[in-house]
């Protein structure tokens, strides 16, 4: 019995050819597929500038450099993500805040980050969680009225929009990132993005992605000797080597043509699950909000009051039938690393309640019949079977 994966990337022969006529180019990296993909996506998000990476956690940290975080900053992000989205103010020397989550969407509340706001306070990480994009406007009106940056950590959101804004155009935010991990909207292999319509935090991610290395005379800090020639540069700041191939900018090319039917595909079958498992007595559905249009990166389900505390053994026995559910996500302060750094238990009460309910079931466009009705079927048997 093969398992059915939680997600899953699709690459075609259109793909794979676009990514060997780079191989036989003269570029494979630092080459002219790397600003046509950042056009491309700029094209897509509606955003001024977009820098591209070598993943998505790079694209949280250098969003983070740009935005000036340093020792005895705070930023306050959402417990409910994957653990880049509080690690990337630890590289900076921050400390991540975290503030409570909606418990229907598991989107990090407005206004649990205003009781969470100091002196020290200095951004907002919000995270599109399953690819429902957060309240930005709200968050935007908070970060406004205390000077602070706003950046989106849209990882799961690429495709996603919100009051008719594609995530990423930067409408309510300083800066926004995106992961081309194969499991997400579209895939590079590893792969990220910074977007942003402010000319000085691109031009500080430009210099950060690639050893803090500026080539541009107009920006020389030091006037260039006669004696030197052309490949006179400056390292203006300590940047990192967080570049991405050409190759792989190729693939994110070719990719982000079909983002549009992969979303659509993803909604087709999440309107499946919806009406199959609608009305049932055992878990609660995932939710969209009428102000966005999520791009469903997770179809994660709420076990109702009498079934959490069977989760684990609901979350193997659909292993075992071939169903392979996940977890989104053990909240970050739970981790024995945040826990050493002394954030206590029971930090943010509804993150605890929605972790204890949630399995994430499979969801990705290339989802055939046989395998969307089998996860039906399995998960509605185990559940009533194996729940009590």
């Amino acid at each position: 019995m093969k398992t059915i994966p939680y997600g899953k990337q699709f690459v075609n022969k259109e793909d794979i050819q676009a990514v060997i006529d780079v191989l036989k180019s003269a570029w494979i990296t630092q080459g002219p597929k790397i600003e046509e993909f950042e056009a491309a996506l700029c094209k897509y998000t509606g955003a001024k500038y977009a820098v591209v990476v070598s993943n998505g956690t790079a694209a949280l940290h250098l969003s983070c450099l740009a935005a000036g975080i340093k020792q005895g900053d705070e930023v306050i992000t959402s417990p409910i993500t994957f653990v880049a989205s509080a690690n990337c103010v630890l590289y900076c020397g921050g400390r991540p805040i975290f503030a409570d989550v909606e418990g229907d969407t598991a989107n990090i509340a407005p206004q649990n980050i205003e009781k969470k706001i100091n002196k020290k306070t200095k951004a907002i990480i919000p995270v599109h969680f399953a690819g429902h994009p957060c309240d930005l406007q709200e968050i935007k009106n908070i970060a406004n009225k205390r000077n602070l940056l706003v950046i989106e950590d849209a990882a799961h959101a690429l495709g996603a929009e919100y009051k008719g804004s594609k995530i990423g155009s930067c409408r309510y935010s300083d800066m926004t990132i995106f992961s081309f991990h194969p499991v997400k909207s579209i895939t590079t292999g590893e792969g990220g993005a910074i977007t942003t319509n402010n000319k000085k935090l691109y031009e500080k991610l430009m210099m950060l992605r690639s050893h803090g290395i500026t080539k541009d005379s107009s920006k020389f800090k030091v006037k260039r000797p006669k004696a030197q020639g052309g490949w006179y540069h400056e390292m203006q700041c300590l940047g990192f080597n967080c570049r991405i191939t050409d190759f792989q900018c190729a693939l994110g090319i070719s990719q982000l043509k079909k983002l549009d039917k992969f979303i659509q595909k993803r909604r087709e079958i999440v309107k499946i699950y919806n009406k199959k498992f609608g009305n049932n007595n055992f878990f609660e559905l995932p939710v969209e909000k009428d102000y966005v249009k999520s791009s469903w990166h997770l179809y994660p389900i709420r076990l109702k009051d009498g079934y959490k505390k069977r989760k684990k053994a609901i979350f193997t026995k659909l292993r075992s039938q071939g169903v392979g559910a996940q977890i989104h996500y053990i909240p970050v302060y739970l981790q024995p690393y945040y826990r050493h750094l002394g954030y206590r238990n029971e930090l943010c009460p509804h993150a605890q309640a929605y972790y204890q309910r949630t399995i994430t079931l499979p969801l990705y466009p290339t989802m055939t019949q046989a395998q969307i009705k089998r996860v039906i079927q399995v998960t509605k048997t185990i559940i009533a079977k194996y729940g009590r």
